[in-house]
């Protein structure tokens, strides 16, 4: 590992092939001279070998530390192989769970038919049969997506031990492709917090330094990653919560655009905000994942009928990259995120990224979008508002836990009292008050004006760029209890987050440095915003990115111990 504080340094050489981008969605150069050895995605892997795992030993790139590699390609490979079996892989990680969860507390629940299901893979494999493309990868699930056969409490004591009826469609999605749920995830209760200590059970922990929070609301699911715990996990995305806890937890992050991944099964926070998105070790394991749960579903009405493409297929391996793979990306770097209240360490990081992307071969300039700064205020107005509608189905008749009581509305209000945490409540009581009929106009309407002014100003940026680029959170992740009594604090910590969630568009967070902090330093991640349903851009961007990335290792102290 570097020293906590150190510029990273790029080694750049001569390869064998142009990568053109254009203000267009990508196309690779059809020249049939021109032999890409690719990453495959997990469909097109299903009787091959995945042969970008290994790394050509001529290749001009260093080989220490090595690009991030895929843990599901890897998997793969090893069952058809013979080398390893399902139970072994499940074995070793509910092993490693463990060892680690009484320190860093990632799991509300783990699954008791984990080993069953990997021994159900290991008989397909010795009959012959077809693998699905995630067969035996383990994938924790964030505690407010639906699962049939283990509780889904949305982090709340008032669905404590709910078990639904049916999985949520990008759940039975990941088991129709053969993956094996682990787990359910910890959360801030109902997605609304940045830390986790909004849980109704638990506060989950940095891997990279136990005494800091991993980011929420997907906290549980980034730090199981992180940790090693499980090779994906799925959370879910209303004004940040993949992304902060992605770059608390030196991860990969992916918030899809909305519509991409069906919210059915979701528990509602913000109707209009929510996604489902994704954390993986590495950006091929993201898109992998994407592939997997992405594309229209019939039960969600929001969901996009648009074509699907096959993310992982475009990934060029780091042995074929050309010396400037990033030619012609044009890069704006939001200026409202590097200036003031943001740390400097965390700018220091960015901006090396952003020279690392000119090294790449990319224009990199700073854009200013003058609505940035009203994105936030904006934002929690119109979350809490919806939030305010969607939680009064838990009334203790229809849902959850039911206090006692003899009259109908007390009934109501002694369940949701004993069933809510004062987040929750917190955001229920601003909701309401904004939708009041006296004040409606004054908030509620002018926040979605603000909407509209924000996704304009996306727009016009990324009419004359290819992406923008900007830290994924203000600052590295701070000790836990540190801001628990100071709300607008940690509210502020969303500012780089909540306005590509108004805008709609798709984000991708990948690890880029270190700061000062905890052991071997704190990880800070790059966020990537395209327009709308070009997560194909983001991740082949990604994906040179962190292949290109020399001198980091993204791997936490608690796992070299």
């Amino acid at each position: 590992m570097p020293p906590a504080i150190q510029n990273p340094r790029f080694l750049l050489s001569q390869c064998r092939l142009p990568f053109h981008f254009t203000p267009a969605p990508l196309q690779l150069p059809p020249n049939p001279s021109l032999r890409r050895q690719l990453h495959r995605s997990a469909a097109s892997a299903l009787s091959s070998d995945p042969q970008t795992i290994s790394r050509d030993p001529k290749s001009p790139y260093p080989s220490l530390p090595s690009p991030p590699s895929s843990q599901i390609l890897s998997i793969r490979e090893s069952l058809l192989s013979r080398q390893r079996t399902a139970a072994d892989i499940a074995d070793e990680y509910l092993d490693r769970l463990r060892r680690t969860e009484p320190q860093i507390r990632s799991f509300l629940h783990v699954s008791e038919t984990v080993m069953r299901e990997a021994e159900e893979v290991d008989r397909l494999v010795e009959s012959g049969a077809a693998l699905g493309p995630l067969a035996g990868v383990l994938i924790g699930v964030k505690d407010n997506i639906c699962t049939a056969d283990m509780p889904s409490t949305g982090g709340s004591k008032i669905l404590e031990g709910y078990r639904p009826a049916f999985d949520a469609t990008a759940v039975r999605m990941l088991k129709e492709a053969g993956a094996i749920v682990i787990g359910k995830t910890n959360m801030d209760e109902f997605g609304m917090g940045s830390t986790t200590e909004g849980s109704g059970f638990q506060v989950t922990a940095n891997p990279w330094d136990i005494s800091r929070v991993p980011g929420g609301s997907s906290g549980g699911s980034a730090a199981a990653v992180s940790a090693k715990q499980c090779v994906v996990s799925l959370g879910s995305d209303t004004g940040g919560s993949v992304r902060q806890p992605a770059s608390f937890c030196g991860v990969v992050g992916l918030k899809p655009t909305y519509g991409r991944v069906s919210r059915y099964g979701l528990m509602a926070y913000a109707s209009s905000l929510d996604v489902i998105g994704c954390f993986g070790s590495s950006v091929i394991d993201t898109a992998i994942i994407l592939n997997a749960v992405s594309g229209h579903d019939r039960f969600d009405a929001t969901s996009s009928t648009h074509e699907v493409p096959e993310y992982a297929s475009c990934l060029i391996s780091i042995d074929d990259l050309d010396s400037k793979p990033l030619k012609g990306l044009r890069v704006g770097m939001i200026r409202e995120t590097i200036g003031d209240g943001v740390d400097m360490g965390v700018v220091s990081s960015i901006k090396d990224s952003a020279l690392h992307l000119e090294e790449l071969g990319a224009i990199v300039t700073e854009v200013s979008l003058p609505s940035f700064s009203l994105g936030l205020p904006a934002y929690y107005i119109l979350a809490s508002s919806e939030a305010s509608s969607n939680l009064s189905r838990y009334d203790g008749v229809r849902y959850g836990n039911q206090a006692t009581a003899d009259e109908l509305n007390y009934l109501y209000g002694d369940s949701r009292a004993e069933g809510f945490g004062p987040e929750v409540k917190m955001r229920i009581l601003m909701g309401t008050y904004a939708l009041s009929a006296g004040y409606y106009d004054a908030y509620y309407k002018r926040a979605q004006q603000v909407r509209t002014l924000v996704r304009k100003s996306f727009k016009d940026a990324l009419d004359k760029n290819d992406i923008l680029i900007s830290p994924a959170a203000p600052s590295p992740a701070y000790k836990i209890g540190e801001k628990v009594n100071d709300p607008l604090a940690m509210y502020a910590g969303d500012i780089m987050t909540v306005n590509v969630n108004l805008a709609g568009v798709p984000a991708l967070v990948a690890p880029c440095g270190f700061v000062e902090g905890g052991i071997a330093g704190l990880p800070v991640g790059l966020q990537m915003i395209a327009s709308a349903f070009n997560e194909d851009k983001l991740l082949r961007v990604g994906h040179i990115f962190e292949q290109t990335l020399q001198n980091f290792k993204f791997v936490p102290p608690l796992l070299t111990e």
